[in-house]
């Protein structure tokens, strides 16, 4: 390709398409797309991958400017590949507010710095322990091989995701469910137990004061059963993280 043959407008055109889905995987993903990362520095980051993917990705040839529903088809796909990832920590913050609310933590809020929102103090601990294991598992540079990869199996311009695939994608929403209650059903089960046995204390004592003495026992068997399930949250944190990159792989196929 000769670059002087090319007008600005043809040039421009090349990248709005691969420029459209990067930026939109940036915003949506995990740790990339985090608030704390400035929106310029997204961008700039957008611009340098376009630029260094757009020359060796296979069928983007000069044409016409894209039309703008091929730009609305890029952005859906860029979403729906940070979207599947982002559902793993999702997991984690559904199932970190379940045992939360059972140990008597739900009145502590933290600010998430990934999306500026309010989530249980053991949900934050839960999304500090993701992007570390995400992190560990070089899972940012996997995402950003598979956005690569998603230009030769889907190049640009090609339709975008077609209701199969979209389908998939919500389906993949058991996967948040099922992170979640493998997550939480240790700590959540056994302060069942410790409830129901406050229960029966109280019907044998009626004058003991239940919340003085339970509110601490039940904070304290919650941290407890929590530190001894921590043992299986990096494998289960892994086994999450590749259920969603292999969803990635076969929608994008």
């Amino acid at each position: 390709m000769i670059w002087s043959d090319i007008n600005l407008t043809e040039l421009v055109a090349m990248y709005v398409l691969p420029f459209c889905r990067i930026a939109a995987v940036l915003m949506v993903a995990p740790v990339l797309g985090a608030n704390l990362l400035p929106q310029r520095v997204k961008i700039t980051l957008a611009l340098v991958i376009s630029a260094l993917l757009v020359p060796i990705v296979p069928g983007n040839e000069v044409g016409e400017f894209p039309t703008l529903l091929q730009i609305i088809q890029e952005i859906l796909v860029g979403v729906a590949i940070g979207f599947v990832v982002q559902l793993v920590f999702d997991a984690m913050v559904l199932g970190g507010q379940a045992a939360a609310m059972s140990m008597g933590l739900g009145f502590a809020f933290f600010i998430d710095s990934q999306r500026g929102i309010n989530v249980p103090i053991v949900s934050q601990f839960f999304l500090i322990m993701s992007t570390l294991v995400f992190l560990a598992m070089n899972g940012h540079l996997i995402l950003i091989s598979v956005l690569v990869d998603s230009f030769t199996t889907l190049p640009a311009g090609s339709g975008g995701l077609g209701s199969a695939e979209f389908g998939d994608i919500a389906a993949q929403g058991t996967l948040l469910f099922v992170g979640a209650l493998k997550l939480a059903l240790p700590a959540v089960a056994s302060l069942l137990a410790v409830n129901i046995a406050f229960g029966v204390v109280s019907r044998a004592a009626p004058t003991l004061n239940l919340f003085a003495v339970g509110f601490p026992v039940t904070m304290l068997l919650g941290f407890i059963v929590l530190q001894f399930s921590f043992g299986n949250l990096g494998p289960n944190l892994e086994y999450l993280f590749d259920a969603a990159f292999a969803v990635l792989r076969d929608i994008l196929e």
